[in-house]
């Protein structure tokens, strides 16, 4: 009877960053994303080398090697998209950053793309996970996963507490 008088809890949704397979952070195959060490999210495993911004807000800092970018949504999400797993190693090669650190980008604006293929020959899983880092932050952090997404595609609810 007095749920009524509780507050409404704001959801926001962030888009795929990339298209491809959906997929649990569980299932990938390193546990710095697997064990959720550096935050809650979800992966994608990109069909097409094109990273989107899942969301309205400003980057914050493209890695030197090109392979991950973090950003800061409008309402404060603080959202890292890793591409691949250890291609720090590759050291930028077959990676283009398209924005800086400080670019205010606009859900679905192109972040970086990369030469799926060459990842692959070198060896290395292009699974991309996208993370909140201050899941703490938030009351709940929960993955869509389990299907094939297009960029932009609803794929993370991140609940205010």
């Amino acid at each position: 009877m007095f749920g009524i008088f509780k507050k409404k809890s704001k959801i926001h949704v962030l888009g795929a960053p990339a298209k491809g397979r959906a997929v649990p952070l569980s299932e990938v195959n390193d546990p710095t994303f697997s064990e959720k060490i550096l935050g809650d999210g979800v992966a994608v495993i990109p069909e097409e080398g094109k990273i989107f911004a899942p969301a309205d807000g400003t980057v914050e800092m493209i890695f030197d090697t090109l392979h991950a970018v973090s950003m800061t949504t409008e309402w404060g999400a603080e959202v890292l998209i890793h591409v691949g797993l250890d291609t720090v190693q590759l050291k930028g090669e077959g990676f283009e950053a398209h924005v800086k650190a400080g670019s205010q980008v606009k859900k679905g604006d192109l972040l970086l793309t990369v030469d799926l293929e060459k990842v692959k020959a070198a060896g290395y899983d292009i699974v991309t996970p996208m993370l909140i880092c201050n899941t703490s932050d938030y009351a709940k952090v929960e993955g869509i996963s389990g299907r094939n997404v297009n960029a932009g595609d609803d794929i993370l609810n991140v609940e205010e507490k």
